[in-house]
């Protein structure tokens, strides 16, 4: 549910862009992303910073796509959050010592140390590709397939790469006895 949750900017974007064009469907985003995070402050008291930082990434760069009619801005917008999360994943286990996919799924997982390293590398590089892969359909496709490669392009090489996380991580889960 929190999966459709985090979709949910996304998929309406995508729903006003096939109804209207891009500068409503980058109004909508904008104003879905706002809501997002009104309603997530409202049950917990409490926003991830990730959702912040992406609602600022959206307000920014749809706010340009707006303001000066050209849709390059919105088209960089995932670029920049995916090569955010790059930077950061490998920027703190490489200069600070701390392993963010450690941090966050050590309670649900015990792996070997250099496992927990590589997995965390796989996560950067994964959004680093992501983020050439989001500029390549950008500039090279119309507009209609980069908001197509946006929703079911992206998804969909995040639920394979997780498939794959999930088929090599699967001999360290403990099976629950029965």
């Amino acid at each position: 549910m929190k999966f459709l949750f985090d979709l949910f900017p996304i998929i309406l974007f995508f729903a006003a862009f096939k109804a209207f064009d891009i500068y409503i469907a980058t109004g909508v985003v904008i104003a879905a992303t706002a809501a997002q995070i009104g309603w997530v402050w409202h049950r917990h008291g409490k926003v991830d910073t990730m959702l912040w930082i992406s609602l600022a990434l959206v307000v920014v760069f749809g706010g340009a796509t707006l303001v000066l009619h050209d849709e390059t801005f919105i088209k960089w917008k995932p670029t920049v959050l995916y090569w955010l999360f790059a930077t950061t994943l490998f920027g703190s286990a490489q200069f600070f010592g701390k392993n963010l996919i450690r941090a966050m799924l050590e309670k649900e997982v015990q792996l070997p140390e250099p496992l927990w390293s590589r997995l965390n590398l796989a996560w950067a590089g994964f959004f680093a590709v992501m983020g050439v892969a989001n500029l390549w359909v950008a500039f090279n496709f119309s507009t209609d397939t980069w908001v197509s490669f946006k929703l079911f392009g992206g998804m969909g090489l995040m639920i394979a790469f997780i498939i794959i996380q999930g088929v090599v991580l699967a001999k360290y889960i403990p099976e629950e006895k029965q």
